[in-house]
């Protein structure tokens, strides 16, 4: 058998192949909804729904005043003049003074190391947050041995020598601390 021999048995199976498969096919159905509209026609469709939107926006009339106020916005001058009186009050020396605390710190029951670090941590964390008045509570030193509070004094000394902290007093009433706390404002 030579080359020509095997090619054409080849054509042979493939032929009686293609008989089979044509006795064996179905007709074609059509899935497809009877009025159901082509690719093209919803393309076609499609085209001219985005033709007459933009028919449509041509027309509109545009009101100058409104691109120009979208464009550039508004200015509210009673709201920044209210917002520069307050930024000039925080640094009002009398107005800091009356103003409540914005943070405390109780330092009851802590030796003098502990309190010193605590109170270092607190001053930190208060003038990251921007607080300008603090309040330390230190006790009036009942529980002292000796005549002089110890952590009251520790926290004096500890005001005057940090750059953080500004001018400092002792509350005016008893229900806020009286002489067993101390205010501070923070720079």
């Amino acid at each position: 058998m030579d080359m020509g021999d095997i090619l054409n048995q080849w054509d042979k199976m493939q032929t009686a192949g293609k008989k089979t498969q044509k006795q064996n096919a179905q007709p074609q159905v059509s899935h497809k909804k009877a009025n159901a509209p082509t690719l093209e026609e919803k393309a076609r469709a499609a085209e001219k729904k985005f033709e007459e939107q933009m028919k449509a926006d041509n027309s509109r009339q545009v009101n100058v005043m409104e691109m120009w106020l979208r464009r550039y916005g508004t200015v509210d001058k009673d709201k920044i003049a209210e917002e520069q009186q307050e930024r000039s009050q925080l640094y009002d020396r009398n107005y800091l003074i009356n103003m409540k605390p914005e943070a405390r710190l109780d330092l009851h029951g802590l030796h003098q190391n502990e309190a010193e670090q605590s109170l270092d941590r607190f001053i930190s964390d208060c003038k990251l947050r921007g607080l300008r008045k603090v309040l330390i509570i230190h006790g009036k030193g009942i529980h002292s041995h000796g005549s002089d509070p110890v952590l009251g004094e520790l926290v004096r000394r500890f005001i005057e020598h940090d750059k953080r902290c500004g001018a400092s007093g002792h509350p005016k009433t008893k229900a806020e601390g009286g002489s067993g706390a101390t205010w501070v404002l923070i720079k």
